[in-house]
């Protein structure tokens, strides 16, 4: 089977035992040091918990309101490098957001999809151009809490506000020192989350949506635990996280892969409306299927 054919749109479905990234999207850091000043002083700017300060990290971006966002997610297929990108806008207190992501090129340098659009909002997922038999003018809704991963890896990006949520369940955290991102003084913070304590520990702004979608996350992955890496301002907002989580490869492998999923945040205030599909836009129809590299659905 040819590697084109390996990155081929999957069905909207959740199999147990692993993240099967239903939208078909995946199948399979910063630089760091100081500003400037020596790094006794800089040290001493530093807050002096980390843990406290980044399990703090969701609130200050729900004060903030809004910004414009760019992402990445990235893993090794077949040998190969696969990374999809986004870009789009997101409002962190009505948790709605809307992203275009562009799928990788095929070896010839074609594009192999025409972009995605997302409609991120509490507890679902929409895509368009979602491709394999969807209309070209339906969208297709997806239920975040019946994903294994609570979709912080299927859609081919991860909603920012359940990023930062993530933060909450920060067990170990470190500061590594003052560095730029875009332009912006931020501070690199380097630590770990755990999955099980974000989602016990979701905010009530959150709700229940961003609760059970951490909670599935916490069951569906290899394990509970998330390295990262994140850069908070001055006001203490992110500006960009990185993240890695682990999923099992199929029910037939007990290989771990990991994704690498990457959110810058920007522009904060940028005004932001997501309106959702009606009713009558959602495709309801069954979704083609293509066999994966191991011979899966």
């Amino acid at each position: 089977m040819t590697e084109r054919q390996r990155l081929g749109v999957a069905p909207v479905r959740v199999r147990a035992g692993g993240a099967v990234l239903a939208a078909g999207l995946l199948v399979c850091t910063c630089a760091t040091g100081c500003a400037g000043g020596n790094a006794a002083a800089e040290d001493a700017r530093a807050p002096a918990d980390p843990v406290r300060t980044l399990r703090r990290a969701p609130d200050v971006l729900l004060e903030a309101g809004s910004a414009r966002t760019r992402t990445s997610m990235e893993m090794a297929a077949g040998g190969t490098r696969v990374t999809i990108r986004g870009e789009g806008a997101y409002d962190f207190r009505g948790q709605r957001g809307r992203l275009t992501l562009v799928l990788p090129q095929d070896p010839t340098g074609a594009a192999e999809h025409v972009p995605i659009t997302e409609l991120l909002a509490p507890g679902a997922l929409f895509m368009k151009n979602r491709g394999a038999g969807v209309p070209a003018d339906k969208w297709v809704r997806i239920d975040t809490a019946t994903l294994v991963d609570g979709n912080l890896v299927t859609g081919g990006a991860t909603d920012p506000y359940t990023a930062a949520e993530v933060l909450r369940g920060t067990r170990t955290a470190a500061f590594v020192g003052r560095t730029e991102v875009a332009g912006v003084a931020v501070r690199h913070y380097r630590g770990t989350a755990d999955l099980a304590l974000a989602a016990k520990s979701a905010s009530a702004a959150g709700g229940t949506a961003v609760q059970a979608t951490l909670r599935a996350a916490a069951k569906g992955f290899a394990t509970a635990t998330v390295p990262f890496d994140v850069y908070l301002d001055d006001q203490g907002r992110v500006r960009k996280i990185r993240q890695r989580f682990a999923f099992v490869n199929g029910q037939r492998s007990s290989r771990t892969v990991a994704v690498h999923s990457t959110t810058v945040l920007y522009a904060f205030g940028t005004p932001v409306t997501v309106t959702l599909p009606r009713a009558q836009d959602i495709y309801t129809g069954r979704i083609a299927e293509k066999q994966t590299q191991n011979g899966q659905e």
